[in-house]
């Protein structure tokens, strides 16, 4: 019987090195690799017939949810291709990942200002050539639980989806966002499109009772501008 030329690659030394996730990740960084690869560079191989990110495939299936992978005891996680040694090493890393978000809330800044949100982004914005929209999500006591990029490009020109913005409030468990982007002119005043997007997410905030405190664009200091950055807030451009 003749192997299916079509069939996935039963080993990852098999699969197209661009394509193995340990390569990928060095290339294109953690944030382009599926659940499933990241899991399977820390399985590292697989068994006859199986890769390592099938196995992590079929780990994430049956457990349903990261959350629930990470909860897993050792004894749960042992199935075909998974020993005590790799689920001692998806334990260890779970649980480093939890201490990490522990320490994050311990010293997560809290932003309830203008100023707050400026200080935190402004040495990012002041090297990036091109314009880019951020949400900055926060828990319940307004303190930072992770900064994400939704868009880079020119505001009018790169859509912006209330739906994408939201996903990721959603997927982080926040409680409010802060919108930010940057002016690589220097000019931290409104644009249309700006008004435009602030308009658009606080409607959909709104509905999906997700507040959108603050729309904050950074840009430069003059000697007639001391302020470099502009509260779209403070301009009135959110409803009271």
């Amino acid at each position: 019987m003749t192997a299916d030329p079509t069939a996935a690659p039963s080993r990852i030394v098999d699969m197209h090195y661009a394509e193995r996730p340990r390569e990928r990740l060095a290339e294109r960084g953690a944030q382009a690799l599926r659940n499933a690869e990241l899991i399977a560079i820390l399985l590292r191989t697989g068994v006859q017939g199986a890769s390592a990110v099938t196995i992590a495939e079929a780990l994430l299936a049956r457990f349903g949810s990261l959350e629930s992978l990470a909860r897993a005891s050792l004894d749960d996680l042992r199935m075909r291709g998974v020993g005590r040694d790799k689920a001692i090493a998806l334990k260890a890393a779970f649980t480093l990942a939890s201490r990490m978000a522990e320490e994050l809330r311990r010293d997560s800044p809290v932003l309830d200002t203008p100023e707050a949100v400026a200080a935190l982004l402004r040495d990012e914005a002041a090297c990036c050539q091109v314009e880019r929209l951020q949400i900055v999500m926060l828990n319940t006591r307004r303190r930072l639980i992770r900064i994400e990029t939704v868009a880079e490009g020119i505001l009018d020109q790169v859509p912006v989806h209330a739906r994408e913005v939201f996903r990721r409030a959603i997927s982080a468990n926040a409680h409010a966002i802060i919108v930010a982007h940057n002016h690589p002119s220097g000019d931290p005043l409104p644009s249309e499109a700006d008004i435009r997007v602030t308009r658009d997410l606080n409607r959909a905030g709104h509905l999906l009772k997700i507040e959108v405190l603050d729309h904050i664009i950074l840009g430069r200091r003059t000697e007639t501008r001391p302020r470099d950055f502009v509260s779209l807030r403070e301009l009135g451009y959110f409803h009271p």
